[in-house]
């Protein structure tokens, strides 16, 4: 059996290291990282049957973390169904985690799976390419194939509890972390011209970007700021004063934070917000929606505002533009907030979850 005393060996699902940026991707590079420095004696493998690239921040660094996957013949490109599984075998694995709403459609052996939010489900315009995970991860759920779930929040462990009928002692919420690189910079990556309002995170619907352009061009008529727009995916039309950089290299994002005025982060929907305590533990003041995950993660580290109503949303851009030092309180409280999460935490709490998986699994 897993405990905290017999080494095991845990496979993550890789799959979303497939993508060059997005948070479920940090998630699952920060919390591999953080498991195979804090459970040395454990073999981690993080694994896919599609290729992606070994990130720099894990090579070479633990011997105790492995990169595999791949199907080996026609058989086990049926990777959930078999090839997984497979793979799994050959690596000795004891548990399976899911980082990405899924786990194996056999139970050989326990899995966890982390649900990240339910936005594949609350809007169809939200996720246009979730039709996969719409369709299987309420299967996996009512099979009873995910040992156990994790969540990144509260507000998303209730949510998933009531619309998943989940018995409460299934689901365990686990908060993510900045990584390290986040925190207060000299200003160097600064983008030239007028100072700047910041969005991080990719171009989704539930982001709330048209808002967000609309209340800074409220903003704009009267004070010489900026938008920019970092991350993934966002094609807004040009026009003087918008600017957008794309995706960003993980060097550069501490410094943009600490530069911005503000980040802000209008998101109708969140399960945790993970920009949120990436700015706040760069110092900078964080403008954010009333959504509950954000509320949970932001506290009272933050200014929150309603992420439909544009003109409260300018005036909060416009307040702290015109009065930075009015929010100094808030931007103390906001370090102070972001400390309190640690991926070093996030992987002590997982891998409780782990080992109440495998007592789960045995007496099932």
């Amino acid at each position: 059996m897993l405990s905290y005393t017999s080494a095991v060996t845990i496979a993550l699902d890789a799959t979303p290291l497939t993508v060059s940026t997005g948070g479920i991707g940090r998630y699952t590079l920060e919390l591999a990282r953080a498991l195979a420095t804090e459970y040395p004696e454990d073999q981690y493998w993080l694994l896919s049957d599609q290729p992606f690239r070994t990130p720099p921040a894990l090579s070479n660094r633990h011997a105790n973390l492995h990169m595999g996957g791949r199907p080996r013949n026609p058989a086990e490109r049926r990777w959930w169904l078999w090839g997984l599984d497979q793979e799994m075998r050959r690596r000795g694995v004891d548990l399976f985690h899911g980082t990405d709403y899924s786990v194996p459609y056999v139970a050989h052996r326990p899995s966890v799976m982390t649900l990240h939010d339910l936005s594949p489900w609350l809007d169809p315009a939200w996720q246009p390419a979730a039709s996969r995970v719409q369709r299987r991860t309420p299967r996996l759920l009512r099979m009873g194939l995910a040992t156990m779930v994790i969540t990144p929040s509260e507000a998303v462990r209730r949510a998933a509890i009531e619309r998943f009928g989940l018995a409460p002692d299934r689901v365990v919420a686990v908060p993510l972390a900045a990584a390290d690189f986040f925190r207060p910079a000299l200003v160097t990556t600064e983008p030239r011209g007028n100072p700047y309002f910041l969005f991080v995170g990719t171009c989704e619907p539930r982001k709330n970007i048209a808002r967000l352009i609309d209340a800074w061009h409220e903003v704009r008529r009267a004070a010489p700021v900026d938008l920019v727009l970092a991350g993934r995916a966002h094609s807004p039309a040009a026009e003087p004063g918008l600017r957008v950089l794309g995706e960003v290299p993980d060097s550069e994002l501490a410094g943009l934070y600490s530069g911005a005025v503000a980040c802000v982060y209008p998101s109708l929907y969140e399960g945790f917000g993970l920009p949120v305590v990436e700015a706040m533990q760069c110092g900078a003041l964080v403008i954010t929606s009333r959504d509950p995950a954000v509320l949970e993660v932001g506290g009272d580290g933050a200014v929150h505002v309603d992420a439909i109503d544009t003109a409260a949303l300018a005036e909060a851009m416009r307040a702290v533009f015109m009065n930075p030092e009015g929010f100094q309180d808030i931007r103390q409280r906001a370090v102070a907030r972001a400390a309190q999460f640690s991926w070093r935490n996030t992987a002590r709490r997982t891998r409780e979850v782990y080992d109440a998986a495998v007592r789960a699994f045995s007496h099932s």
